[in-house]
């Protein structure tokens, strides 16, 4: 019976929010990863920045991309999403599968960006 209700508990454990901080890129989710289609912007020549902004003013969501892997910002309203999109970044919030929660953003260089 105690094993049982300790597997319990682990499993539930390992299933929820992780905390802590990754480095990566704000993007947008019509892009990921990559913004390989910039040119759908007028120009062959956009920066990741001007592109991920010019997506979201169009629909997109803003996305985290750490690791070439795209995780879903579930709250869009933190301010510092506009700011920092583009360069690279060190996040700091939960994680909980494909899914991060921002509770702060620093520009890599150290300086704090809210």
């Amino acid at each position: 019976m105690k094993l049982g209700a300790f597997t319990i508990t682990l499993a539930f454990l390992l299933s929820s929010a992780q905390a802590g901080t990754w480095t990566g890129k704000i993007s947008d989710s019509m892009c990921g990863a990559t913004h390989k289609k910039m040119e759908e912007h007028g120009s062959a020549k956009i920066s990741d920045r001007d592109c991920t902004l010019a997506c979201v003013k169009n629909g997109a969501q803003y996305v985290f991309v750490s690791q070439n892997k795209v995780y879903q910002i579930t709250n869009q309203d933190y301010a510092g999403l506009q700011k920092n999109a583009g360069p690279e970044v060190k996040v700091t919030g939960e994680l909980a599968g494909d899914n991060i929660k921002i509770s702060d953003i620093q520009a890599t260089g150290g300086k704090k960006q809210k």
